[in-house]
């Protein structure tokens, strides 16, 4: 049964979990935004990952699910049902989403054949394969094919894109300078750890020459050696970028080891909310991480990129971006897999095989691009 466009005043869009998942969400939102441009869009998120889509203008609210007790599921549920949606889409297919999808009261519900309790929804597309006549596709694709199945123009595959706010770019430029300053005052006391070749050599500090550097992953089958990020930030170094690394509170660890490591200065954030972030990663010269949200956040600002793959599926989960970009890995036959542990080898050969200089010669084509 087709969509009766003139019919839709409000669309819900469910979209749970990652940081990755909700930037890779963007394109269907604006593609959905540019075909029904006066129509209301609402997305539901997770509350901890709803500030990354601050500003953005694609859509007209989010719906934050805070809590995972049925008391605030229900409280959620009410809000959606009062709002009368027309349409719901879920890009999501866990028992969540489908709830929350089913008690949206959406006269049109949309989803994969593959999601559990399918029978919940009026419109199921087979696979993103089949809409886009690929072997591969990638998850900014699977989102796109949800729209497009309805008759959302979504051809030329709109790229990820996250919106810079004044006042995230108002507090990241402070913290930089601030930062900036204290580590020119370290690397004055601690220039006696560096050659005279690199002192020469020496990048002045400021915050419109630093890399992007994200140290750390969910799995160890994704996270590529702190060591060989603390080599890499000495060969930024040389090449006249200062080093700004960020991560997660609780993995502050990873950056004090890198910070420890490395020969020369590196300024390290655990603290930043998600819209400074992006602010940051719009900042800076290069991006360089393992494969995780922070690398799609970098991917949806345009900030050139490098990005590490060990277990993870490249094809699915590469980079969405116009801006230049390169992933590097090595390949083995047991790839992709879900990444908890290496079943096959007892460890993670296919992050661990990656090369400081493979990575190095990524880095060097995407500064001459």
């Amino acid at each position: 049964m087709p969509i009766e466009w003139k019919n839709v005043r409000r669309i819900l869009v469910v979209r749970l979990r990652s940081i990755g998942d909700t930037v890779l969400s963007t394109p269907t939102l604006i593609a959905l935004k540019r075909f029904l441009p006066e129509t209301k869009i609402d997305i539901l998120l997770e509350d901890w990952v709803a500030p990354v889509l601050d500003g953005f203008e694609a859509i007209d609210e989010v719906i934050k699910v805070s809590g995972s007790d049925t008391k605030s599921r229900l409280k959620i549920a009410r809000e959606l049902r009062s709002r009368k949606y027309d349409l719901a889409i879920n890009l999501h297919g866990g028992t969540t989403a489908t709830f929350f999808t089913r008690a949206s009261g959406a006269k049109a519900r949309v989803g994969y054949k593959t999601y559990q309790y399918s029978f919940l929804y009026t419109h199921l597309l087979s696979s993103s394969n089949d809409f886009w006549k690929a072997e591969h596709t990638h998850s900014a694709e699977q989102q796109l094919a949800l729209a497009g199945f309805l008759g959302v123009p979504v051809e030329d595959r709109p790229k990820s894109r996250l919106v810079v706010t004044e006042k995230a770019r108002r507090s990241i430029d402070e913290k930089l300078r601030r930062e900036f300053n204290a580590e020119t005052q370290s690397d004055a006391q601690s220039s006696q750890n560096i050659s005279p070749r690199d002192s020469a050599k020496s990048p002045r500090l400021g915050v419109e020459n630093f890399a992007l550097l994200h140290p750390t992953a969910a799995f160890a089958t994704k996270q590529w050696a702190t060591e060989n990020f603390a080599r890499l930030a000495e060969y930024l170094y040389e090449r006249n970028l200062f080093t700004v690394a960020v991560a997660a509170k609780n993995e502050r660890a990873v950056l004090e080891k890198l910070k420890s490591q490395s020969k020369v200065p590196i300024v390290i954030f655990d603290d930043l909310p998600l819209p400074e972030i992006t602010a940051l990663a719009s900042r800076a010269k290069i991006f360089v991480g393992n494969d995780s949200g922070i690398a799609h956040i970098a991917a949806a600002v345009n900030c050139p990129s490098v990005v590490i793959f060990g277990s993870s599926n490249r094809n699915h989960w590469r980079p969405w971006t116009e801006a230049p970009n390169e992933i590097v890995y090595e390949e083995f036959p047991c790839q992709p897999c879900a990444g908890y542990t290496c079943e096959v080898f007892g460890e993670p050969k296919c992050i661990l095989s990656v090369t400081n200089e493979s990575v190095a010669q990524a880095v060097e084509g995407i500064l001459k691009t």
